[in-house]
């Protein structure tokens, strides 16, 4: 059926070359966009290119342009709906003969807009998807346009998985080459911990694989830095035995249990078994049936807890939380590919989203009072403070293996809203960040990149601190120099 649509978008494009109706299209093109492309270099691009090219003025422009979160609103001069590499090489070369900035799509999940942009070009990799598994060499090989559920669904045929994130509909490679945070973090490491290879397109249209034993030191800084490099065609990922089933749940407790529930945390995160991973959430509890009136509409706190090993070992694992005797308790066997999905609907395409981030230092009780009191003046009731315990496998790799930096701290710390009328942004903006300014003196070094909304060269240096800072920006000089990939966390050159 891809082959079908694919197909039929080539023929289009074509049709409308030869109709003379790409001047047509380009003449409706008004202001900056009118003038970012030369027609007869539009023609020629077009000539040969096997995806689908669509440009302002026509039919699928606004569909093309959308992406996840729709506080982003762009409107970039031509989007090249990428059918492979080729077509990849050719966008990279077209947009530098044009001059036009280049922005990359995979699955258009950037929180800060970096997957579009206005009057440049959206190199989509949408097209470019699927993943195919081998389960002797326990690989999977990943088209670089694949959504995370494709890579489960591969690996779960053969009992496989591989750490990735939260949401089925997130693009494989943007989630992977910021670092990829997940429930199997703590027994199998992040997402680039278990990265063997990728194939890259670079800034002058070269292709290289890169991997431990080709290209080291670039295969060290896309590890964390890596929209800056190039484009990820095509990822190897190294998988691990799971099954299909795994215990998943939330306990749910009033907020005026907030203390208590933390000093259960700070008790068993030392000694918790890789398998279990633990979040804890100050949030405002859910009104629905399953939630209790002293939770429901309320300030509340949850563990939300995976336990990836045995089943039958998952009780006597997580007893200590559950020991807590909490209001609500939904921890229970699951099938993996249902818990992958099941944050799909409520992180749905059409909402707007901000979130700050960082790594913290210490669960204290200064930090719950910090918490509770932004929760209490919460401006809707999709505002949440989460901290997604690390340890386990994450700390089992030396923190200068890669560019990514922050796995010696106990907890990943993430401020997030979600709401639906443009009328709220400021309120919901103004929320997270004065939540993130109180949290603050309570964070370590270094922070999740795939977090970060504002950049600039402060911002970046303070993603990965100055030492490997500095030798990204010679990696950078070395294999962009020009700048060409800067529509992300920019490391300069």
């Amino acid at each position: 059926m891809r082959q079908a649509r694919t197909t039929s978008a080539i023929q289009s494009t074509r049709s409308h070359l030869a109709e003379g109706r790409l001047h047509g299209i380009l003449s409706s093109v008004v202001g900056e966009q009118t003038s970012a492309v030369n027609r007869a270099a539009l023609a020629a691009f077009s000539d040969g290119f096997m995806g689908e090219i669509v440009l302002p003025g026509s039919a699928g422009y606004d569909a093309a342009r959308i992406v996840w979160n729709a506080m982003i609103d762009r409107r970039p001069a031509i989007v090249a709906r990428c059918d492979g590499v080729d077509d990849v090489v050719r966008s990279i070369r077209f947009a530098r003969e044009q001059d036009l900035a280049i922005a990359v799509r995979s699955g258009g999940h950037s929180v800060g807009g970096f997957s579009t942009c206005d009057d440049g070009i959206v190199i989509d990799l949408s097209l470019m998807r699927g993943a195919r598994v081998d389960p002797e060499r326990r690989i999977a090989s990943v088209r670089g346009g694949s959504l995370l559920r494709e890579l489960d669904e591969g690996a779960q045929e053969h009992g496989l998985a591989c750490p990735v994130g939260v949401v089925g509909h997130t693009g494989v490679a943007g989630l992977t080459l910021g670092g990829g945070m997940g429930r199997l973090q703590r027994r199998w490491g992040f997402s680039i911990d278990n990265m063997a290879a990728v194939e890259l397109v670079t800034a002058d249209g070269k292709q290289l694989r890169v991997s431990e034993e080709e290209h080291p030191d670039l295969f060290w800084g896309i590890r964390g830095a890596g929209p800056n490099f190039g484009i990820v065609t095509g990822f190897e990922f190294r998988l691990h035995e799971l099954g299909t089933t795994i215990t998943q749940g939330m306990l749910a407790f009033p907020g005026e249990r907030a203390h208590e529930v933390a000093e259960r945390v700070r008790e068993y995160a030392p000694s918790a078994p890789d398998e279990v991973m633990l979040s804890y959430v100050l949030g405002v509890g859910p009104t629905d049936p399953e939630f209790p009136p002293e939770i429901a509409g309320r300030p509340f706190v949850s563990m939300v807890v995976t336990h990836c090993g045995d089943v039958d070992a998952a009780d006597d694992a997580i007893r200590p939380l559950r020991d807590l005797r909490p209001s609500v308790d939904m921890v229970e066997p699951r099938r993996y590919l249902d818990v992958q999905t099941s944050g799909d609907e409520d992180m749905a395409w059409g909402k707007r989203f901000y979130m700050k981030g960082g790594f913290l230092a210490e669960l204290s009780d200064a930090y719950v009072d910090a918490g509770l009191a932004s929760i209490a003046n919460a401006p809707g009731d999709e505002c949440d403070i989460t901290l997604w315990l690390q340890g386990g496998a994450i700390a089992h790799v030396p923190e200068d293996a890669m560019a990514f930096t922050g796995r010696r701290a106990p907890f990943w710390l993430g401020v997030e809203c979600a709401w639906e009328e443009p009328s709220l942004d400021e309120a919901h903006r103004d929320w997270g960040r004065a939540t993130m300014d109180a949290l603050l003196p309570f964070t370590a070094e270094g922070h999740y990149v795939n977090d970060m909304v504002e950049s600039g060269d402060d911002v970046v240096r303070s993603i990965y601190g100055d030492v490997k800072y500095d030798r990204l920006v010679d990696l950078k000089r070395t294999h962009d120099p020009d700048n060409v990939f800067r529509l992300n966390q920019n490391v300069r050159p």
